[in-house]
């Protein structure tokens, strides 16, 4: 498919091929502060047509905190549907332990993360420990405080590793736009964890699992009719075509920095071909911004 032919104006471009929608949250629909433009009139668009939207966030948090989230930034709950997040699929492998990985992280955790976003951790039989020695897992949720680099958990880290303490990652995003700012999440802090031979496991987008707990929400919609939406070619676009199903990039997201523009900006002709390259991952359409 040539570059110019994948690139669409808007959603309504091709609307009516799909119907199922897994949207991503943050840098698609929001920035963390306040909904971005058109975003909330292409919810509204999609759910005047009768289409399913699953919003599946990699937030480090319970659904239910997600959708407070939501609230306070001014999305409209009429205009979607379920919310899955990361730490919702963390928090459910957590509790049921189905397999030998997560039956073996024992129950005292210490939380890499800010305080007060421990909602994985909430009713489940495990303790929170405020020492590495003291832990039998690492969860990291994300940063201590939202100006950290991953530099600063170098220490910290290796600590752990020399303790061979195992790590639950339940945001495998490397980094995010909070307004104009760019923030480090959970997922740098897990590559870091892994670069120096640290066990980790991961919840959320690209990941397999909680693909599959998607589908569970579509029934009676087959992949084929499932367009996934997102700005991450990491992430979005790279879970999308691992599990075989269309994906809408959002290039004015996360990525516009990389591609010179200015946020929700359009991309200079030619620049989505080597940037599909560098991360090799090319989605099945591109747009400038989630709009209608």
């Amino acid at each position: 498919m040539a570059e110019t032919n994948h690139v669409i104006p808007g959603l309504s471009a091709i609307a009516e091929r799909y119907d199922g929608y897994i949207l991503d949250l943050w840098g698609t629909i929001h920035n963390g502060v306040e909904p971005l433009p058109g975003a909330v009139d292409c919810l509204r668009a999609l759910a005047q047509r009768g289409k399913a939207v699953l919003i599946l966030s990699n937030a480090p948090r319970r659904s239910g905190a997600v959708i407070d989230r939501m609230d306070r930034v001014g999305i409209p709950r009429d205009c979607y549907g379920p919310v899955l997040s990361s730490g919702e699929a963390g928090w459910l492998a957590l509790r049921e332990r189905a397999d030998p990985w997560h039956a073996g992280l024992g129950e005292r955790a210490f939380l890499i993360g800010e305080a007060g976003d421990e909602s994985v951790l909430r009713d489940q039989a495990v303790e929170e420990v405020d020492s590495l020695e003291r832990a039998t897992f690492l969860l990291c949720v994300g940063a201590f405080r939202r100006t950290d680099t991953v530099e600063d958990y170098a220490a910290l880290l290796a600590e752990a590793r020399g303790l061979r303490l195992p790590m639950l990652c339940v945001n495998p995003d490397l980094e995010v736009l909070r307004g104009p700012n760019r923030e480090i999440c959970a997922g740098a802090i897990a590559a870091r964890y892994a670069a120096i031979g640290g066990d980790v496991g991961y919840h959320g987008k690209p990941h397999r699992p909680i693909y599959t707990l998607s589908f569970e929400r579509f029934p009676g919609i087959p992949p084929a009719r499932i367009l996934a939406v997102g700005d991450s070619l990491r992430t979005d676009v790279a879970g999308a075509n691992a599990v075989g199903i269309d994906s809408l990039f959002v290039s004015g997201g996360l990525l516009a920095e990389e591609l010179g523009i200015a946020p929700l900006g359009e991309p200079p002709a030619g620049a989505l071909a080597p940037l599909y390259a560098r991360y090799g991952q090319r989605p099945t359409w591109a747009v400038a911004a989630f709009r209608w």
